[in-house]
């Protein structure tokens, strides 16, 4: 029998691109299961992203289902792999969420992340102490021993900007974020100064919509577009809620996040003016 998985963006793409597929080609789920030894409900599973499509597996449908475009092929080749290098995270696996395990890879594995923020920080940009208050006001009641760890994690997710080839990272966040003293007044100027110094245009760029912007882009909240280099090529949307968080695969919704994104950084204030900003409201905080 193949291997079951957890469904990740990858494996929900590639699924929905062999369904389609196998559906232009005529093709029954049962033949289907027939090309990989296995059944109808090893198809369904893995059109649905519930369980992973081995290589040879792969190969075996897209001969099946006529796919002889070589750029779909390596495309969806690509999608199937899951890459060789093991998830830092996984010795927790029993203690994080689905939900949240699905950030880690999106995280580790995206070539390019831009984010908006209403109301605090982003976590991959929090100083430890920020981090900790921020934590210890969530919705859900934590014991000392696991605000510790959920802060100890957050700190070690920063650690993807030390990877080889890490993301380039956008973040736009509204001016509020920075007057709400998180933490106190001390914790605030300490993470002021924490996002000036990772500032390093256009890897790390951090703009700041001020309060004097009339310009008004709607956005329905928060929210994270993750992007993957060729030859993945594709884009998740993470938007978050009180009790969970939301992934967006469709095209036409990432496009429509990447046009509010546009509309956001066009009533921002510039990288260094933004800088200069922050550094105004450190400064403040500091010295009141």
């Amino acid at each position: 029998m193949g291997q079951p998985a957890r469904c990740t963006a990858r494996r929900r793409r590639l699924g929905a691109e062999l369904r389609t597929l196998r559906e232009a080609a005529g093709i029954s789920p049962e033949e289907a299961a027939r090309a990989i030894h296995g059944d109808r409900s090893k198809i369904s599973r893995q059109e649905t992203g519930r369980h992973r499509v081995t290589r040879l597996e792969l190969d075996a449908l897209l001969d099946l289902y006529r796919a002889e475009d070589g750029k779909l092929r390596h495309w969806l080749i690509a999608l199937a792999s899951e890459g060789g290098k093991r998830s830092w995270w996984r010795q927790h696996g029993e203690i994080l969420r689905d939900g949240f395990k699905e950030l880690l890879t999106l995280e580790s594995d995206a070539a390019r992340i831009a984010t908006f923020q209403t109301q605090v920080v982003p976590g991959l940009l929090q100083t430890r102490e920020y981090a900790t208050a921020v934590l210890a006001g969530s919705s859900e009641q934590l014991s000392k021993e696991k605000l510790q760890f959920y802060v100890d994690f957050r700190m070690k997710r920063q650690s993807i900007f030390e990877q080889e080839s890490p993301p380039h990272y956008l973040c736009i966040m509204s001016e509020g974020v920075l007057h709400q003293q998180v933490g106190g007044r001390r914790v605030m100027a300490e993470q002021l100064r924490h996002l000036i110094d990772v500032s390093q245009p256009p890897d790390m760029t951090i703009q700041v919509i001020p309060f004097s912007q009339s310009a008004f882009t709607s956005t329905g909240g928060s929210f994270a577009l993750y992007s993957y280099p060729d030859p993945l090529d594709f884009d998740v949307v993470q938007v978050a809620y009180l009790d969970g968080v939301l992934y967006l695969e469709e095209h036409e919704t990432a496009t429509k996040y990447r046009k509010v994104l546009d509309g956001l950084r066009a009533s921002a204030l510039s990288a260094q003016q933004s800088i200069e900003l922050i550094a105004s409201i450190a400064r403040d905080l500091e010295h009141e």
